[in-house]
């Protein structure tokens, strides 16, 4: 068994236990086994027993004084019944068996050991009620106990029949189980007396350990008188402990922190509570059992023993037991005749057992222990009702009987003295679960079952705070702020057998061991009780009694297939709190009288006299005045709610719960689209928010995050209403629907504020702008909210996302506002100048997109803010298209404000590239500004040529700025980069070049004098025009832009003609002229191929045009480019002809020219007969001149050929 030393029961610090307070052995100390248990080796048979003592008030142990022979106990030591340290503060109530056990003594260790319970430990008990427990085979007296089960505990305390009933017969309590018991159980109950003998071993024992611990003190002898208070005395002193069960417990809300209070009889008073594992079974016992040490005996037990009486089987369990509960291990035994001391005898504890007449084996004592348990167990399976464990004496029949089934039917449950204590301790080891941090949630299910069998135990109009805060931890099992999990990773839950215990167990009809039938004459006895053990007997039997009932699942956590059933029903424990609470206020009557089933009428301004934005202004205004007032903790509540109390606390914290609940609620709805429902759950979240800061006196900064969350949250629903216009009646319908727990939710919030704190941020407008308004000053709110107690630099993700929730809406509204002024731009008469309205809308728009800006840049978002920069230039180009309208057509001139305002466009598209830096950093972002960009680029250069500003500035100036934007414009129109818009940066590229070349062959053609300044002309006008045709054949769908640049290019070559003098010159340059109308082949291929599909498509079954078709040709400019090729391509064959005529009657010898000369003649000809007539369509007339080219075309490339 290992050094004795170690083996002792208990070892608090010295300083400790002699000041009489409790001792909390260190967590290192109360798990070491070969310091605090053992297993004993008894008789050969093994039975594994290790006691740790957690907590011990008994004083350092003294070894006990041997006394000398012939020692009478009759006669009182001078110690005896004063109170003495060695046998602790509690003097003649610690001996042993001399102490009363309470009723609920079980409940005071549970109490002290919250952390046991429902988890590890499978019995919480007296010692006294195990060892009677374990006695049940071997005695016929009778037992009596109350069994509780709270999660996989079984709380165990004495049920003392003979005190319960003479309690009953004076004050009424218990009487239904009185008549149950006479008319089932023992008709003719009497009080049984205890015997004279008794009470004669009682003194002689008490006198015997006062001497024991006195030593040298002699015997002094007591007068009779005396000895007859004492025996009266200690008659009185057990009639007065008997008499501990407390009224049908009631808990006034004074109390009601300290459940456990002494007046209820629920104190731990037990002088040590020792964790002791029996084989496999755990248990917390209490012990009151002196023992000695010191010197050779480190830890004894002391017995007095009768020598005439031989020990008998139920001494020695009795004995055995008790040692192995304190692991002592050693028994010293005082035999004594007539109080007379004989002799001292030593034995050791595993040596009990083979006493002479006292024979037991201790592999049955376990497998009795294993069946009474497995039993319990089984049958005991419904937490919080109180199960009676009877045996009579003299029988051998044990029944388990339901008392809170049976006390039901006498509809008052409140008549169980247990209720409350079940109930507080219910709620104890969900509230000690609940603290664990590290809890896994697997336990989350437990947790619930104890709460929810702890709420049905207790009265709603006793216990309103207990009720309340059970309620509230019902709800914060349900993490709100957390993502589902997967359906396969709620399995935990539901794994933990031992906890997940049912709350209706089925009876198992064909079991043998709970078979419901009983020697008993009458039936009805029998189909009251649970359970029945037929025969004591079958205890002993190994595993008679293993429990053979599926222990179901039925606590595991609910799982809630989506966010709006978890947030439902957090709401529904929150509305039970709230109730609770309300109800406990007692200024009911001061607040006026409402109906939770109809809705309560608010008073809603209307629109048109709050002056949309500018009335949000004002409120806002107000609410920043409520936020900082906040700071100082301001206090005001309607229903005259106590700062401090109870009721303010737990109030404050199921509002708060509810707002959380309706916050993600809305995020559900909005993550649905369904926003109407989405603006009545914010609405709902931001009204439990105003109760909360109406009943706060401190203000907490997660408490005000939590605010700008939900504000952040409106922002976007409201931005959404205002985006989702078109669906608004059936976001009217679900803002406005509301369920029956939403408004008795609201009536509570209503008992202490008006709840219109934001009512600003929650109405449903019709109006776009309000809409945009009210989303741009939730977020402002939001925001400013951020601003206090440092929120901002703790909770950096979040005020990122508020930032940029106002960059974006600023950007909504100033866009709205351009959209406003651009529509009223289009509207005005063309000759009518800017009016006021508009200035003020850009003023508006300006400002939105100057915010917008800023907040961007702050966070350093530099794509938003170049986008916002970007819309900006916008802003400034519809500004500028505003100051063009104006004025007279005719004298249209471009003025210096459209100039300004482009400028100033053009500036902000800069700010956008440089704020974007490189391409890389948003390539799509990047691309549109350089777009826009070249486009105002374009656009202004285009209207200085159109509307040449002449009065104002000289030509080859407004030349200069036209030539100068353009190249800009080319510059930051990208034609090389593959992507959707290249065919329009072609399409752009290419008009530039014509417009350029235009310009270019204006000014030649209008210019007199500097012939440097001519040539430079010449040359960057057929420079310009070159490009604009090459850029122009890349691109199908412009056949007719190609055609005019390319007859311009005629005009400009007939130009430089009409200066040349020799023949020669004129022949080089009408070739090559001839050379471009060739080359316009390709356009007219173009425009024949889709003339072609046009005339083909009716054939087809009149089948819509393909989605990719180019846009249909414009017939008339055909006509008109077609009409002009001709006569162009006429006179130059004719100039032709007369050229190379006159060249060949001088000179005859050319065979390359009659080849063109020929050739010319001929096409010439064709082209007459083909023109003269009027009849030919557009289609015909355009494969003639197809035709005529192709041969044009052949003749030069064979002329060319005949050269070579």
């Amino acid at each position: 068994m290992g050094d004795p030393k170690e083996a002792g029961a208990e070892g608090p610090p010295a300083g400790a236990a002699a000041r009489g307070g409790l001792s909390l052995l260190s967590q290192g100390e109360s798990e070491e086994p070969s310091a605090q248990g053992s297993a004993l080796f008894l008789g050969g048979n093994e039975v594994k027993s290790r006691a740790v003592v957690k907590y011990s008030s008994a004083p350092p142990r003294t070894a006990f004084a041997r006394l000398e022979e012939k020692t009478d106990l009759k006669l009182p030591p001078a110690n005896w019944l004063r109170e003495s340290a060695k046998l602790g503060p509690a003097g003649t109530t610690i001996l042993g068996n001399s102490k009363k056990s309470k009723p609920f003594s079980s409940f005071g260790m549970a109490y002290d050991f919250i952390d046991s319970v429902g988890n590890d430990v499978d019995v919480v008990s007296d010692s006294e009620n195990i060892k009677k427990l374990l006695k049940i085979p071997y005695s016929k007296s009778h037992v009596s106990m109350a069994v509780h089960r709270i999660g996989r505990t079984l709380l165990l305390d004495e049920l003392d029949i003979q005190e319960l009933f003479m309690r009953s017969s004076q004050t009424g309590d218990w009487t239904w189980l009185k008549e149950f018991y006479q008319r089932l159980i023992d008709q003719k109950w009497q009080r049984k007396k205890k015997s004279k003998e008794h009470w004669y071993q009682k003194a002689i024992l008490s006198k015997f350990l006062y001497y024991s611990i006195n030593g040298d003190g002699a015997a002094q002898p007591v007068s009779s008188t005396a000895e007859q208070q004492e025996s009266s005395g200690s008659d009185q002193t057990n009639d007065s402990e008997g008499a501990s069960w407390p009224a049908p417990f009631e808990m006034p809300s004074s109390v009601s922190e300290d459940p456990s209070a002494s007046s209820q009889g629920l104190k731990n008073d037990f002088v040590r509570n020792i964790l002791w594992t029996f084989e496999d079974i755990h248990m917390l016992v209490g012990s009151n059992m002196p023992i000695f040490g010191g010197g050779r005996y480190p830890a004894v037990s002391l017995r007095l023993r009768d020598n005439n009486k031989p020990i008998n089987v139920l001494t020695g369990i009795d004995y055995w037991l008790d040692n192995l509960i304190c692991n002592v291990p050693e028994l010293v035994m005082c035999f004594h005749v007539n109080g007379i001391v004989q002799k001292y005898e030593m034995i050791k504890t595993e040596e009990i057992p083979n006493l002479e007449n006292s024979n037991f084996s201790t592999k049955v004592i376990k497998d009795i222990a294993q069946n009474i348990l497995s039993f319990l167990k089984s049958n005991c399976t419904k937490e919080g009702h109180t199960y009676w464990l009877f045996k009579a004496s003299g029988s051998d029949i044990v029944k388990l009987y339901d008392l809170t089934t049976l006390c039901e039917e006498t509809e008052d449950k409140y008549q169980n003295p247990f209720t409350m204590p079940v109930a507080i301790l219910l709620y104890k080891v969900a509230c000690n679960m609940m603290m664990k941090k590290n809890q896994n949630k697997k336990h989350y299910g437990t947790i619930r079952t104890l709460l929810l069998n702890c709420l049905k135990l207790l009265d709603k109009s006793r216990h309103p705070q207990i009720i309340a805060s059970a309620n509230y931890m019902l709800s914060e099992l349900f993490q709100l702020d957390e993502p589902k999990k997967e359906e396969n990773s709620e399995s935990p839950l539901n794994e933990n057998s031992d906890e997940s215990y049912s709350e209706e167990e089925e009876e198992m009809p064909d079991s043998d061991e709970n078979g419901s039938y009983s020697t008993s004459s009458d039936p009805s006895d029998d189909s009251k009780a649970v359970a029945i053990i037929k025969s004591v007997g079958e205890l002993s039997v190994p595993e008679k009694y293993k429990s053979i009932h599926q222990i179901r699942p039925s606590c595991a956590f609910p799982v809630c297939h989506d966010t709006e059933e978890r947030c439902r029903l957090v709401l529904s424990y929150v509305l039970e709190g709230l109730k609770s609470v309300d109800s406990s206020i007692k200024k009911e009557s001061d607040l006026p009288a409402a109906d939770p089933s109809t809705p309560i009428p608010l008073k809603y301004e209307d629109e048109s006299t709050r002056g949309g934005p500018e009335g949000l202004e004002k409120q806002m205004a107000l609410f920043l005045d409520k936020m900082g007032s906040l700071q100082k903790g301001n206090y005001s509540s309607q229903s005259g709610m106590i700062p401090g109390s109870w009721q303010h606390k737990m109030k404050l914290q199921l509002i708060l719960k509810s707002s959380k609940a309706y916050y993600v609620l809305s995020d559900a709805a909005m993550s649905l689209q369904k926003y109407g429902r989405a603006l009545r759950y914010i609405k709902l979240a931001l009204q439990s928010h105003d109760t909360y800061c109406c009943l706060c006196t401190n203000m907490l900064s997660e408490v005000l995050l939590f605010l700008s969350q939900y504000l952040t949250l409106c922002g976007d629903i409201q931005l959404m209403l205002a985006q989702n216009a078109n669906n608004r009646a059936a976001h009217l319908e679900e803002f406005h629907y509301q369920t029956k727990e939403d408004q008795e939710i609201l009536h509570s919030l209503h008992r202490e504020s008006s709840c219109q704190g934001f009512a600003w941020a929650t109405d449903l407008s019709t109006d776009l702008e309000s809409q945009l308004s009210v989303s741009c000053k939730c977020y402002e709110a939001a925001n400013e909210i951020l601003q206090f107690s440092d929120l901002k630099s703790q909770n950096p993700e979040h005020y990122v996302q508020v930032l940029k929730r106002m960059g974006n809406i600023r950007n909504e509204i100033g866009v709205f506002y351009m959209n406003q002024a651009a529509a009223l731009q289009s509207e005005r008469v063309v000759s009518k100048s800017v009016s006021a309205a508009e200035q003020q809308l850009w003023k508006k728009s300006f400002s939105c997109f100057e915010k917008g800006i800023h907040n961007f840049e702050s966070i350093e978002d530099a794509t938003n803010a170049a986008l916002l920069l970007c819309n900006t230039g916008r802003l400034m180009r519809i500004c500028a298209q505003a100051h063009c309208g104006a004025g007279d057509e005719f004298k249209r001139e471009f003025s210096p404000e459209e100039g300004l305002y482009y400028n100033k466009a053009i500036d902000y598209y800069l700010k956008a590239l440089r704020s974007l830096g490189t391409r890389d950093i948003h390539p799509a972002v990047w691309d549109s500004v350089n777009w826009e960009l070249s486009t105002t680029y374009f656009t202004m250069a285009t209207l200085q040529q159109d509307y040449a500003p002449l009065s104002r500035k000289a030509q080859e100036q407004i030349e200069k700025e036209v030539s100068e934007a353009m190249m800009k414009s080319l510059k930051y129109c990208d034609v090389d980069s593959m992507s959707a818009r290249q065919p329009l940066c072609q399409y752009r590229a290419a008009t530039i070049h014509h417009r350029l070349a235009s310009m270019y062959h204006s000014c030649l053609r209008n210019q007199v004098g500097d012939e440097h300044l001519r040539k430079q002309h010449r040359v960057l006008a057929d420079l310009h025009y070159s490009k604009a045709a090459k850029l122009f054949q890349l691109l199908k769908d412009a056949p007719c832009e190609l055609l005019r640049v390319q007859l311009e290019r005629v005009a400009f070559a007939e130009f430089q003609m009409t200066s040349q003098n020799s023949n020669v010159g004129k022949l080089k340059t009408l070739s090559g002229a001839l050379d471009i109308m060739v080359r316009t082949e390709h356009a007219f291929q173009l425009i024949q191929k889709e003339l072609v599909e046009e005339f083909g498509q009716p054939k087809s079954g009149d089948a819509a045009p393909a989605a990719d078709a180019s846009p249909s040709l414009n017939r008339e400019e055909v006509m008109k480019l077609l009409s002009i090729f001709e006569s162009r391509l006429s006179f130059l064959l004719l100039q032709s002809i007369k050229l190379l005529s006159s060249t060949k009657k001088k000179t005859s010898n050319n065979i390359e020219d009659d080849a063109v000369l020929k050739t010319n003649k001929h096409i010439y000809s064709q082209l007459l007969r083909a023109t003269a007539n009027k009849t030919a369509t557009l289609l015909e007339r355009i494969n003639v001149v197809v035709h005529l080219l192709g041969q044009l075309a052949a003749g030069s490339a064979a002329s060319s050929s005949t050269v070579q």
